[in-house]
C-alpha cells in the first residue's frame, strides 16, 4: 500500500471516536473534541501515562519553601525555616491534583503551536505547635510553545520553545477561615511563598515530559497534524 494512503488511514483512525475506547490508558475517552483535538489527546494520554499527576504530588514543596526563606529576606523564618519544622515529616503536603486534560487548548500559525494546559491543587499545611491543617489552593496555566524547523540537511525536526507558566494566572488562595489573627501575617507571606515557588517547581515536571511526548510523535505525522488542524482554525467563523 502506497505510504501516503496508509498516512490518510491512521489520520482516519485518530479522529473515530470508537478508537478511543481501544487506547491502553484510561480516562483518555473523556477528552473532548475540538479544533487540534487529535494533538491535545495525544498530549493528555502522554501526560497520564507519565503520571504527571503523581510527579506534582511528589515535588519537595517544603525544601523549596526553605530555600526561599534563606533567598528573601522579611519572610517569618521562624516557623518555615526552622529546624523543627524540618524534621517534622508531612508538615507541607500537595493533595487533589488536577491536570484539565479536558481542557488543554491549542493555538495553530502554519507549523508552530502553543499548548495551553490548567492545573491546580491544594497545599496543606499543618501547623507544628497545634496540628492545625491550613488549606490553599494553587491555580496557573502552563503555556508551551513549539515548532518544526529544517536542519542542515533539510529534514524537520521538532523544536520546543518556551514552557513557562504564564505569570498572570499563578494564584494561591487561602482556604481555611477560622485563622487566629496572630498567624495572619505569617500565613500572608507563606501564600505568597507558596505562590512564587509553585509555578517553577510544576514547570520542572510537566515540562520535560511534554517535550518527551512530542519528540515520540513521527515529524511527518506531527505536520499533517499541524496543518490539519492550523486549516481547520482559519475554516472557523
Amino acid at each position: 500500500m502506497h505510504p501516503l494512503w496508509r498516512l490518510l488511514i491512521f489520520l482516519n483512525l485518530l479522529a473515530m471516536p470508537s478508537v478511543l475506547h481501544k487506547q491502553p490508558w484510561p480516562g483518555l475517552a473523556k477528552a473532548r473534541v475540538g479544533s487540534g483535538s487529535t494533538l491535545a489527546r495525544i498530549i493528555a494520554q502522554g501526560l497520564m501515562k507519565h503520571n504527571a499527576e503523581g510527579r506534582i504530588q511528589n515535588i519537595h514543596l517544603l525544601e523549596s519553601l526553605n530555600d526561599s526563606v534563606q533567598a528573601a529576606p522579611g519572610m517569618v523564618g521562624w516557623l518555615i525555616g526552622s529546624t523543627n519544622i524540618q524534621q517534622q515529616e508531612g508538615s507541607i503536603n500537595i493533595t487533589n491534583i488536577l491536570l484539565d486534560y479536558d481542557g488543554i487548548r491549542l493555538s495553530f500559525h502554519e507549523e508552530w503551536f502553543l499548548a495551553n494546559i490548567s492545573v491546580e491543587f491544594d497545599v496543606e499545611f499543618r501547623l507544628p505547635f497545634n496540628s492545625k491543617i491550613i488549606q490553599m489552593r494553587s491555580r496557573m496555566n502552563l503555556v508551551v510553545e513549539c515548532w518544526l524547523e529544517r536542519d542542515e540537511f533539510g529534514r524537520r525536526d521538532l523544536v520546543m520553545g518556551s514552557c513557562h507558566t504564564e505569570p498572570s494566572s499563578a494564584s494561591v488562595t487561602i482556604l481555611t477561615e477560622d485563622i487566629p489573627p496572630k498567624m495572619k501575617h505569617f500565613l500572608r507571606n507563606l501564600r505568597e511563598n507558596v505562590e512564587r515557588v509553585n509555578p517553577r517547581l510544576v514547570e520542572s515536571q510537566v515540562c520535560p515530559l511534554i517535550d518527551e511526548i512530542l519528540r515520540q510523535l513521527d515529524v511527518k505525522l506531527l505536520k499533517s497534524l499541524l496543518e490539519r488542524a492550523a486549516a481547520h482554525e482559519f475554516n472557523q467563523p
